[in-house]
């Protein structure tokens, strides 16, 4: 199993999967080096990407972890992985967001995660957000 930072070649791959954001918006986080790519082998397992909040907190913004690797985790080492990294660079504090739909509010929780807001996007689920303390 290894975790590196995204690469342009691995561009394509991501713009593929990531529906959520511009080709050229990953085309910058590559360069920012804000992407991990975790894989087993040089087979793709999923990624991390990350913006900062208040330009000054790392945020995840997306945490993927393909079909048939979920729950043997990978995205526990991912984010861990991703936080350790972070404190390298010097920020005590990390954060994240998720639909309370959806389960993952939950494994960021098992994580240490806090929740610390929230707010309701027109039409959607109230968005919770996250906040630890690394």
């Amino acid at each position: 199993m290894k975790i590196r930072l995204a690469r342009t070649n691995d561009l394509e791959m991501l713009s593929l999967n990531d529906k959520h954001i511009s080709k050229c918006e990953l085309e910058n986080l590559i360069g920012l080096n804000r992407i991990y790519i975790i894989e087993i082998n040089g087979n793709f397992i999923g990624w991390l990407r990350y913006n900062l909040f208040w330009d000054n907190t790392p945020f995840m913004n997306m945490l993927y972890i393909s079909e048939g690797n979920r729950n043997r985790g990978f995205g526990k080492l991912l984010v861990e992985h991703w936080e350790n990294e972070m404190r390298v660079l010097g920020y005590n504090t990390v954060m994240t967001s998720t639909s309370s739909d959806e389960y993952a509010q939950h494994f960021y929780m098992k994580l240490g995660y806090k929740v610390v807001g929230g707010f309701t996007p027109h039409c959607d689920s109230f968005e919770i957000i996250l906040s630890k303390q690394i």
